[in-house]
């Protein structure tokens, strides 16, 4: 199967994004809202519209700044609000709507996947008709696979640390959300100031361990 250039596979990366976050976002939304909260609703984002959740940095030129760079392609949306207050179990409601987006995309990423498999059987009718569709499924799924292990980061404000209110106790609760609003310093601190300063690339490192494996284990051979 033709796997195309890397820069094909780069710039399809870029195509898949936009609607991996914003449906990343919107489950954030929508499991929120079962849950009873109606602050996503109320906002305007409870939508598939991408528009609504194109943030300037995250959507495109964190992107843009992997595609330039030859590293992985990532990215995020602005924050679906939320209001944990509504949830009957805040720490379990935070479960649930934190790891929504994670389980959006690994879903997008195994139709991915189903792509990249439909396309053996095609092949004996269509190689080139074959290729494409396989080239489309492969970027899904590792678009996809990078937003969510991405995301599953625990550090505010990746979905990842919707996992830590499970581990404090009520009285640190409010010192936890008081961090949040410094998250996007830490983020920013994690993707540019430590390659930066100390020359090692920890997410890279860690979508080697995490997102190559389990794609590898997706995909055709």
């Amino acid at each position: 199967m033709n796997f195309g250039s890397p820069n094909l596979l780069m710039i399809l990366g870029l195509v898949m994004l936009i609607p991996s976050i914003t449906f990343h976002e919107f489950m954030h939304g929508y499991a929120a809202f079962r849950l009873g909260d109606p602050t996503a609703k109320n906002a305007g984002r409870l939508t598939l519209n991408p528009i609504a959740s194109i943030d300037p940095f995250g959507s495109i030129l964190l992107p843009l700044m992997g595609f330039f760079f030859g590293g992985f392609i990532f990215g995020y949306a602005k924050p679906v609000p939320y209001n944990p207050m509504y949830f009957k179990n805040l720490r379990q409601g935070e479960i649930i709507v934190g790891f929504a987006g994670p389980a959006a995309n690994l879903a997008l990423a195994l139709v991915g996947a189903g792509l990249a498999w439909a396309a053996l059987p095609i092949a004996a009718v269509s190689m080139s008709l074959a290729s494409a569709l396989y080239l489309v499924g492969f970027a899904l799924a590792r678009t996809n696979l990078v937003l969510m292990f991405f995301n599953l980061i625990p550090i505010p404000p990746l979905d990842g640390s919707s996992i830590v209110p499970l581990f404090l106790p009520d009285s640190a609760m409010r010192k936890w959300y008081e961090l949040q609003r410094y998250s996007f310093a830490i983020l920013i601190g994690l993707l540019v100031l430590v390659p930066m300063l100390f020359h090692v690339d920890p997410i890279g490192s860690y979508f080697s361990h995490t997102v190559t494996p389990l794609l590898q284990l997706l995909m055709p051979r």
